[in-house]
């Protein structure tokens, strides 16, 4: 009997010994599984953000180059309709015949073709303003962001001001040209779209980064608004912004204040000064 006994349970140890290895392998195999098709997973939802990524990158290039279009289109409009039809006004007044005319003729022709002259010259040159705002180039950043603001108060629609904390030094112009253009697009688009009783900006450097915060008290989006813009043929004036400001290096964010009484726009970018200024 003792025999027997000991035959039992030698065969019992080795049945719990098989399944308790068996069960360590399934487990052992079902873990490998659930990491192989984890993992599997990971590279998936990895493959879809990078594709998303591509298509955020692709829509924000197609909506820069559409600006950069239209841009184009204005002032081809611009001279086109207005420029050449002044200079072609001027040269009937200057033609072949007008020295065989009497001299009070010829005087009046002349006066005439030199105010249609004078007049496509200051035509020509708001065109050029509008591509660089002369008070951007002489005297900077500061100054034209503060012309654009006391023009915008000065219509009585809107209190607009702003205030520049750390501006002691100039930035590259170029930069300086991209920075106004942002900034002048998101003033516009809160002027034409959120109804707001106030515009405050601000300025300010911390940590070799240039600030730029916008206030505003009307109707506003947030990061995640622009998010889902970003995904859609919608908000090209935005996603103008967020083209520009990554050939700064920049980026933008949009929130609402922890208050819920107003939006705030910041604009962060590298600090660029002008070496030359």
């Amino acid at each position: 009997m003792p025999l027997l006994q000991s035959v039992q349970s030698s065969s019992n140890v080795s049945t719990v010994l098989f399944f308790g290895t068996l069960g360590m392998l399934v487990l052992a195999i079902g873990l490998v599984v659930f990491i192989v098709f984890h993992q599997r997973k990971v590279i998936k939802y990895q493959q879809q953000l990078q594709q998303l990524e591509e298509e955020q990158q692709q829509i924000l290039l197609n909506a820069s180059i559409r600006w950069q279009e239209e841009e184009r289109q204005r002032i081809a409009a611009d001279l086109h309709d207005d420029a050449g039809p002044l200079l072609a006004t001027a040269r009937l007044y200057l033609n072949e015949n007008l020295v065989h005319q009497e001299m009070a003729v010829q005087i009046q022709s002349i006066y005439n073709a030199k105010q249609i002259i004078d007049d496509t010259i200051q035509l020509i040159r708001n065109i050029s303003h509008s591509l660089m705002p002369p008070t951007l180039k002489n005297f900077g950043l500061e100054s034209a962001i503060n012309d654009l603001f006391q023009k915008i108060s000065g219509s009585g629609a809107i209190n607009a001001n702003c205030r520049f904390h750390d501006y002691r030094e100039r930035l590259i112009p170029s930069r300086e040209l991209l920075v106004f253009r942002v900034t002048q697009e998101l003033v516009n688009n809160i002027l034409k779209h959120s109804n707001s009783s106030f515009i405050h900006l601000t300025q300010n450097i911390s940590e070799s980064k240039f600030y730029i915060r916008v206030h505003h008290d009307g109707k506003g989006i947030t990061q995640a608004d622009m998010e889902k813009m970003n995904k859609t043929s919608t908000g090209l004036g935005l996603k103008n912004i967020q083209s520009r400001m990554r050939v700064l290096n920049g980026t933008v964010l949009f929130e609402k204040d922890a208050s819920q009484t107003f939006y705030k726009v910041t604009l962060e970018m590298p600090v660029s000064i002008d070496p030359n200024a």
